[in-house]
């Protein structure tokens, strides 16, 4: 599989070497990457699932510390019912109480990790869908440039081979138009708050 990949690879890149009896391939680099980073709405993104991240742990830090209430009220009534002076009945009455409270912290415990799992898979769904808006969005800006530009291929160089290998060893810096790219994504960005006023 690795040959046929690499061979494909080869076959593509000799294309674009070869000239043809009509005229040159043109052929672009663009680093993805750089792109998705530098790209504004990636950074509004972040800075978005970073607080509603924020949110959930302290929504968690909520329910643990209720856990951690209850354990300690268990371990009180473990420690009043070990006390000699008390009767049969009191004791009695302390270890229901004590075991209606570990009944709780059980369901407790389970209801913070169900909490903490569907939380996490929340908002891995939410980051994924929010990625693929993202690229959806640099992928129309990369189509028009590729068709105004007149290009015949255009690869990214930030991608790496099965072996862990660039794809892309080296390429002439003329020949990337990335800058180009994080230019008209970022051109209708909103002004920082600080530079409005």
């Amino acid at each position: 599989m690795r040959k046929l990949i690499v061979s494909s690879l080869l076959a593509t890149a000799a294309l674009c070497l070869a000239p043809t009896a009509h005229a040159q391939m043109k052929v672009g680099i663009v680093d993805m990457s750089d792109i998705f980073k530098n790209y504004y709405k990636t950074k509004d993104a972040e800075v978005q699932m970073n607080a509603q991240q924020v949110e959930a742990k302290k929504q968690l830090d909520e329910r643990l510390q209720g856990l951690k209430k209850v354990i300690d009220e268990i371990n009180d009534l473990n420690a009043q019912a070990e006390k000699p002076e008390l009767s049969k009945d009191a004791k009695d009455k302390l270890a229901k109480e004590r075991d209606d409270k570990i009944t709780q912290e059980r369901q407790m415990d389970k209801d913070a990790m169900e909490f903490r799992q569907q939380k996490e898979r929340a908002l891995q769904d939410q980051i994924m869908r929010m990625r693929k808006g993202i690229v959806e969005e640099i992928m129309v800006v990369v189509n028009d440039k590729v068709k105004s530009g007149g290009y015949d291929l255009v690869f990214d160089k930030s991608g790496i081979s099965l072996g862990q290998i660039p794809v892309i060893l080296y390429s002439r810096g003329d020949m990337d138009f990335s800058s180009e790219i994080i230019a008209a994504l970022n051109k209708n960005a909103p002004k920082p708050a600080s530079a409005a006023n």
